[in-house]
């Protein structure tokens, strides 16, 4: 495919048995498995504009306070209860990181205060907690990672803001969708219709909440809501006009972070497959040329957000172990913490 011949791109070690290469398969199977056992403590976040974020933290959570933190972004309506993010978080816990997840507006366990959610390019939210968490820990090294949606708004915000002012050790981003309007594209043909069918059904059952329980700023009706069938048609009729974006157009055009990648100065990593059917199959072509700092991998198989291999006879996440080979390669971790770590499934390699 065409994303997987850039010059600046590199072949992913991700190598599924034949069984296991259909897209949708990969993009499936991971809700389908049972989910990683994780405990977490949640903690409501104030933001400045009067609203809040739930953060989870994964439990147990290091004693020292110089444990390197891993930040996670989830995607479109995703959450703690995401398989990737029980697998990613699990996998940090166990190098010894100090992990949590940043749930979007609304995407916790209450409704948020305010009529505005969250969107693509939404960085304001992120850039805040990373600065508070920077003041709780200020001898902790921090990795920021995001998954669909939240890797797109991280890598917004990294090209956005550069290394010094972020503090981030590095950033990893994967499978985001880096031109926001092909992608809606892409999502409006064939089977994917049936994701974004699923997806539009979760944002307007929220929106449909909010307008029966308290004053909406939009000129919307019930009845038009339901008509909304396209991200195209959501996008302009509620996220565009809620977010301060003219239209949908505006908004793809202003919040992917395709056009920004060569502006990126912290070490990141970008992970992708040929095959997510939430992408067209040239997307990468559709890109900037990402800058020196910035690594990209392009697995041939993999969905969206799949990655499920099989090791020992069971089916595992290889995302997990190359985010953890990625954390370890930016923060060895000291003798002392890797010895009372839990056992790492790097190890079993």
């Amino acid at each position: 495919m065409a994303s997987d011949r850039q010059p600046w791109a590199f072949p992913a070690a991700f190598d599924p048995p034949a069984a296991l290469r259909n897209r949708h398969l990969q993009t499936l199977l991971p809700r389908l498995l049972p989910k990683r056992a994780l405990a977490r403590r949640t903690e409501v976040v104030n933001l400045p504009d009067g609203d809040f974020v739930e953060l989870a933290w994964a439990e147990p959570a290091p004693r020292d306070p110089r444990a390197p933190i891993f930040l996670l972004f989830h995607g479109l309506e995703g959450s703690f209860d995401s398989p990737y993010a029980r697998e990613l978080l699990h996998q940090a816990s166990t190098l010894g990181f100090r992990p949590l997840l940043m749930h979007f507006r609304g995407c916790g366990e209450a409704p948020n205060r305010l009529p505005r959610a969250y969107h693509s390019g939404d960085t304001a939210d992120a850039y805040w907690l990373i600065g508070l968490l920077a003041q709780r820990y200020p001898h902790a090294e921090m990795v920021a990672a995001g998954v669909s949606l939240g890797a797109n708004m991280l890598l917004k915000l990294v090209a956005e803001q550069g290394r010094d002012d972020l503090g981030l050790r590095g950033a990893i981003a994967i499978n985001a969708p880096l031109d926001l309007a092909a992608c809606a594209d892409a999502l409006d043909q064939g089977v994917a219709r049936l994701y974004q069918r699923y997806l539009l059904g979760q944002l307007k059952r929220k929106v449909a909440m909010r307008m029966a329980n308290a004053p909406f700023p939009l000129a919307l009706t019930s009845r038009r809501l339901a008509a909304l069938h396209t991200f195209w048609d959501y996008d302009d009729a509620v996220t565009a006009p809620l977010h301060g974006f003219t239209s949908a157009s505006d908004y793809y055009r202003r919040a992917s972070a395709g056009p920004l990648l060569g502006e990126i100065e912290v070490p990141t990593l970008i992970l992708h497959a040929s095959d997510d059917p939430f992408m067209p199959s040239d997307l990468l072509a559709r890109i900037a040329v990402p800058s020196a700092s910035t690594r990209v991998e392009v697995a041939r198989h993999g969905g969206h957000v799949g990655y499920v291999e099989r090791r020992d006879g069971h089916f595992s996440s290889w995302l997990s172990r190359r985010v953890g080979q990625q954390l370890l390669a930016w923060i060895p971790q000291r003798e002392t913490t890797m010895r009372t770590a839990p056992h790492s499934a790097l190890e079993d390699r």
